[in-house]
C-alpha cells in the first residue's frame, strides 16, 4: 500500500486513467505520483472524473469549476454571484459537466467552451447526477428530485416528489431508477418509466454514499453497522424486496462505500478508520486498512476494480490493491 499524509482534510478521492487523485480542503489536488496542483482559493467541496478520463473536475467554495491534470489546471466555469459549488458530475458519454450552486444547476460542454445551460430551482440543490447516456440530469433538492434534459435551454423539469430534505442523488446503471439519499436516515427512489415511489429505510444513521456493483444488480449503501445491499434485478428493482447486510460490526458504522457496476467487489470505509473489501456472495472481509483511527471521509475504486483509494478525517490516505471478481 502507498501511504500519504496531508496537511488538510481530503474532501474527495477518485481514480483517473493514470491513478488515484485526492482533493483537499486547502484547495489543492494531489496525484498518486505526488504531483500537486494548488487550484482553488479555499476548500474543494466536490469532484468528479473529467469526461475525457484524464484528471478531475473540482468545485470549490470560491465559486469556480476547475479541470486539473498533472502540472496543468484551468477554469471551466464560475458560479453566479460567487456562490460556492455544492455538487458536480460529468458524463464520458455526452462530454457534459453539471454543477450546482445555490438553487441553480449549470451544464457546460467539455468539447465546446461556449455552451452553457442554467436551470433554476425553488430550493437549494444538494446533488446532481447524469443518467447513463449523459442526456438527462437529476437534481436532488428539498421535496424531491428534478429531472432536466441536459442540452435543452428553456424547459420545465419533471418533478419526482417526496416530502423531506434530499441530500444526494444517483441513477441506476441501466437508467431505470433514480435514488436519493435523505436527511432523515433513509433513501427514496422512483422507477423512471412511471415515477412509482420506492421507500428504503431502517438505517441507524444518515446515508452518505451509494454504489452499484454486479452489473448494476446490487446497490450498496453506507449508514449502518455493515454495508447494506439492495437488489436491483428486473423491472421492479428493490420494490417488495428486503435488503441484506454484509460486514456487520456492532461497534462501528460504514461511512462510505465504493464499487464499480461491472465488477462484483465492494469496498467500505468505517467510522473507526478501517477499510475493507469483499465479494457479497463470498465469505469474510479483506481489510485493506485494519488499524483503527479517524473516520474514513473519502473512498474510491479504480475502473478495473483492482485498487482502492481512501482517506481519513486527519489527512491520512492510502492506495491499496484489491482483487476484483467478474460481475
Amino acid at each position: 500500500m502507498t501511504s500519504f499524509t496531508f496537511d488538510a482534510q481530503v474532501t474527495a478521492a477518485l481514480f483517473d486513467r493514470d491513478g488515484a487523485i485526492f482533493c483537499l480542503g486547502d484547495g489543492s489536488v494531489r496525484f498518486e505520483d505526488r504531483a500537486y496542483n494548488a487550484v482553488h482559493d479555499g476548500a474543494i467541496l466536490c469532484a468528479a472524473l473529467h469526461p475525457s478520463g484524464e484528471g478531475v473536475v473540482t468545485g470549490g467554495d470560491d465559486g469556480r469549476v476547475i479541470w486539473s491534470r498533472k502540472q496543468e489546471a484551468g477554469v471551466l466555469a464560475t458560479s453566479a454571484k460567487g456562490q460556492w459549488i455544492d455538487a458536480v458530475d460529468a458524463s464520458a458519454e455526452s462530454k457534459l459537466i453539471a454543477f450546482s450552486s445555490g438553487r441553480t444547476v449549470s451544464v457546460i460542454d467539455a468539447a465546446d467552451a461556449g455552451f452553457r445551460r442554467d436551470f433554476a430551482h425553488e430550493r437549494t440543490v444538494s446533488g446532481v447526477a447524469f443518467d447513463p447516456k449523459g442526456r438527462r440530469i437529476a437534481a436532488s433538492t428539498y421535496g424531491g428530485c428534478a429531472l432536466w434534459f441536459a442540452r435543452i435551454d428553456k424547459q420545465k423539469p419533471t418533478m419526482l416528489k417526496w416530502a423531506g430534505s434530499h441530500t444526494g442523488v444517483a441513477f441506476s446503471p441501466d437508467g431505470s431508477f433514480v435514488v436519493t439519499m435523505m436527511q432523515d436516515a433513509q433513501l427514496h427512489g422512483w422507477r423512471m418509466k412511471d415515477s412509482k415511489d420506492m421507500r428504503m429505510g431502517g438505517y441507524p444513521s444518515k446515508v452518505r454514499s451509494v454504489a452499484f456493483l454486479s452489473r448494476g444488480q446490487l446497490m450498496a449503501t453506507s449508514g449502518a453497522q455493515g454495508a447494506v445491499l439492495w437488489p436491483f434485478i428486473g423491472a421492479n428493482g428493490p420494490m417488495g424486496r428486503e435488503a441484506t447486510e454484509i460486514g456487520y460490526d456492532e461497534n462501528s458504522l460504514v461511512t462510505l462505500v465504493a464499487a464499480r457496476p461491472e465488477h462484483g467487489v465492494l469496498c467500505a470505509g468505517l467510522d473507526d478508520g478501517r477499510v475493507w473489501h469483499a465479494h457479497p456472495a463470498g465469505q469474510g472481509l479483506n481489510f485493506l486498512k485494519a488499524e483503527k483511527g479517524a473516520p474514513i471521509v473519502a473512498l474510491a475504486m479504480s475502473p478495473d476494480g483492482q485498487r482502492v483509494a481512501w482517506a481519513d478525517e486527519d489527512g491520512n490516505a492510502g492506495v491499496a490493491e484489491a482483487d476484483a471478481s467478474p460481475a
